[in-house]
């Protein structure tokens, strides 16, 4: 009977010639896995669909300006507390720092106004009219969709 017995060379061992790559596959099928749970969750936007256009995209440079009132009246430019008294000042300085349009002339940044539905409506007129008066005329006023009527 032949058996397999190593050689007579001690503590030389002959080069592995193949490369196993199951730990590898392992965790790229974990890393797609993650993917494919957590790509849909971080869309945030309601499904539609869209018909087909020849128009190309629209270029949004810079993030929209967010600014929210609460229930309590508390005023935020992003995620900031102002006073009412301080905002022209704040709004001048958002609008001074606007980049150049394409025309040359300066291009007013958007703004998100959120408010709290139970507020005066006087009070977000006023914050409406600090914009305008700072210039910042692109404003939109966001709300939550599918509301009870």
């Amino acid at each position: 009977m032949a058996m397999n017995l190593p050689s007579g060379r001690k503590g030389r061992r002959a080069p592995m010639a193949e490369i196993n790559v199951t730990p590898l596959v392992d965790v790229m099928l974990v890393l797609l896995i993650i993917f494919m749970v957590t790509a849909p969750l971080l869309t945030a936007g309601v499904p539609v669909n869209l018909p087909d256009a020849r128009a190309k995209a629209l270029d949004q440079d810079q993030e929209p300006v967010q600014i929210s009132l609460d229930e309590a009246g508390k005023l935020y430019v992003g995620e900031t507390e102002l006073t009412e008294a301080a905002l022209p000042a704040r709004l001048e300085a958002i609008a001074a720092s606007s980049p150049m349009g394409p025309g040359g002339g300066k291009e007013p940044p958007q703004v998100y106004l959120r408010a709290d539905k139970g507020l005066d409506y006087g009070r977000v007129m006023r914050v409406m009219g600090e914009l305008n008066r700072a210039g910042l005329n692109r404003v939109s006023l966001v709300t939550v969709e599918g509301g009870a009527r």
